[in-house]
């Protein structure tokens, strides 16, 4: 225990004073996100709940980006989790062949994942608006539907 203690001290330490090579530096890094954000329509990539008939959530590939224990409790049906900074990690699991609707609670996480992926040449990826609280408040898998349908009176 008080090796481990000492250890992380020392990583703490050393991190400040050593500085690792930032993302930044990199040019390709920095051109790909550049090339990115000059061709990216104006929603960036975003999704509405209501834009997606019920039939049609079996179509996607859904992201959850929340972390487990969010993922546990309850979810989008059919949903995967990975947590949003896996998303690159484990980007072999996430079809290209498909659209992919990443969600994480209201969408600012999974909307940085989302950006992630689709720099890395995912242009299949779209982000659920307003996340899963919006989704749950808007209808679940029936948004579309309740969107649409007449006012009650």
């Amino acid at each position: 225990m008080k090796r481990s203690l000492i250890t992380a001290a020392l990583l703490a330490i050393a991190v400040q004073i050593i500085p690792l090579p930032a993302a930044a530096e990199d040019k390709a890094v920095v051109d790909a996100m550049e090339s990115y954000l000059d061709f990216v329509d104006y929603g960036g990539a975003t999704i509405f709940p209501e834009q997606i008939p019920k039939d049609d959530w079996k179509k996607f590939f859904v992201i959850d980006a929340r972390d487990k224990e969010q993922f546990t409790k309850e979810h989008i049906p059919g949903a995967v989790n990975i947590e949003w900074r896996r998303t690159l990690a484990e980007r072999s699991r996430i079809p290209k062949d498909k659209p992919v609707l990443l969600y994480c609670n209201t969408g600012s996480l999974s909307a940085q994942a989302g950006f992630a992926l689709r720099v890395a040449g995912y242009e299949n990826v779209r982000i659920l608006q307003g996340g899963f609280a919006e989704w749950k408040a808007k209808g679940g898998l029936d948004a579309a539907e309740k969107a649409t349908a007449p006012a009650k009176h």
